[in-house]
């Protein structure tokens, strides 16, 4: 016989886990302060010989080489870089999670997948954040109307799976996740136990009706998915939107792929008339200038598997504080900090008394080691006001004690460049084959990188 007792239960408002007992931090999500009790849970002893017998199947197994694969296959979405991104486009029933900051550009870009979607079958976009009006006139803004594009403004999950029922489409798109709420949870819209009822619901639905869906996601403010951790779990595909409001460029990042490789980045740029793919965007990331400037120096950093050309600026101003400012814009602060310490220990750049400010061009932002020497060299440049020689890259992570150290991919970032006109680049040691016609300097540690420059 089966007994039960009560005792207190313990759930993450944030990821939905339930702890025995309660912490201070939830071990699951790494959240402080998000463990509360939410009452008595019962619980069963049953007896040890209890047993599952075997039920019915509802597929029975087949000789692997007799599978169609002709269901899984990948429809192209019309949108070159989100393919890219996706690993060749949408598999009927699979369901996707895109997330990103509020006015990234989220609904704009889907909206565009459903028009070139609906071309070649039938798409319903479900909003729940504007109306239907509102979502109209975007559509009408950037010619993303379609006779096959069905539009419908609902909350309630019951309403949505009717539309489902009704339109039969090929893709369903649902803006947002968190504005839906099914009336069988509790709790209110967004939720944990709801965005997990909906998420469940639209899935199975996805499933029986081979219908690839798309989930729009929130991110809080350190830039994670909203909502219980089990849905990135739940989906096949994550994808995340990235952006500045205050630059055009726009990045969607694979982060899960059970379809496709989950390190591709696809790059886009939002225009009053929409959202446009960039094929080739390295040249967003230059400057456009006659002659050399102090303080600039050209890099390549490879995004998934892209290489792109950034350009990283530095200004060393004399200082007129007891400590000196050190400003970052793209760069991981930490990263710069270090370097400016090893550029004045080891390269005997003395910026002990000066501001020194660091930037990358086009509101890119580049945390890879590989952009270590690129940084020092632009420091330094701006401090001996010296430019560095025009049609120039520099490649190579910088180590505490003053070494170049080897990156990968030396090759396929030394051809992106020579596509783009450079003809001159500093490299670690050993890099590998290299492209004809381009003079390439091997430079051990930074002191004779420095020395690799005009005075």
């Amino acid at each position: 016989m089966a007994k039960t007792r009560d005792r207190p239960a313990y759930r993450c408002a944030e990821c939905g886990h339930t702890p025995p007992r309660w912490v201070g931090r939830c071990p699951e999500c790494q959240a402080w302060g998000s463990v509360a009790e939410v009452g008595a849970a019962p619980v069963a002893l049953r007896p040890l010989t209890a047993a599952v017998t075997a039920g019915a199947v509802t597929t029975p197994a087949r000789p692997i080489a007799e599978i169609d694969v002709e269901a899984a296959r990948a429809r192209p979405t019309g949108v070159g870089e989100l393919d890219r991104v996706l690993g060749g486009g949408l598999v009927p029933g699979a369901v996707l999670l895109l997330a990103g900051e509020p006015g990234v550009g989220k609904s704009t870009l889907l909206l565009d997948v459903a028009r070139h979607y609906a071309a070649g079958g039938t798409a319903l976009v479900v909003t729940g954040e504007e109306s239907a009006a509102q979502v109209r006139l975007r559509a009408e803004r950037t010619g993303a109307l379609h006779p096959r594009l069905y539009l419908a403004a609902e909350t309630d999950l019951a309403a949505l799976l009717g539309h489902v029922e009704t339109v039969d489409p090929g893709l369903l798109v649902v803006d947002s996740v968190q504005t839906i709420a099914s009336p069988a949870a509790e709790g209110s819209a967004g939720g944990v136990t709801q965005v997990r009822a909906v998420a469940a619901a639209l899935i199975a639905a996805a499933k029986s009706r081979n219908m690839a869906t798309v989930l729009v996601g929130h991110v809080t403010k350190d830039g994670a998915i909203a909502g219980p951790r089990v849905l990135e779990h739940l989906v096949d595909v994550v994808l995340q939107f990235e952006g500045d409001r205050h630059s055009t460029l726009r990045l969607v990042r694979a982060t899960k792929n059970r379809f496709g490789p989950a390190d591709e980045v696809g790059c886009f740029e939002l225009t009053d008339g929409g959202i446009e793919g960039l094929p080739d965007p390295s040249g967003l990331f230059l400057s456009r200038r006659t002659e050399p400037v102090p303080g600039t120096c050209v890099t390549v950093t490879v995004e998934g598997r892209r290489p792109l050309l950034a350009e990283v600026q530095a200004l060393v101003a004399r200082s007129t504080l007891a400590t000196p400012r050190r400003a970052v814009s793209g760069l991981d602060s930490a990263r710069v900090a270090m370097v400016l310490a090893v550029l004045e220990r080891r390269g005997r750049v003395r910026l002990g008394a000066d501001d020194v400010f660091s930037a990358t061009v086009g509101g890119v932002r580049v945390t890879e080691p590989a952009a270590d020497l690129a940084l020092a060299l632009a420091v330094a440049s701006a401090a001996r006001d010296a430019p560095i020689p025009p049609a120039t890259v520099v490649l190579g992570e910088v180590g505490l004690s003053g070494e170049v150290r080897r990156v990968g991919a030396v090759g396929r970032r030394l051809a992106e460049a020579a596509r783009l006109g450079f003809t001159a680049a500093l490299v670690p040691p050993d890099p590998g084959p290299l492209p004809d016609g381009m003079r390439v300097t091997e430079v051990t540690d930074l002191g004779a990188a420095l020395r690799a420059l005009p005075r």
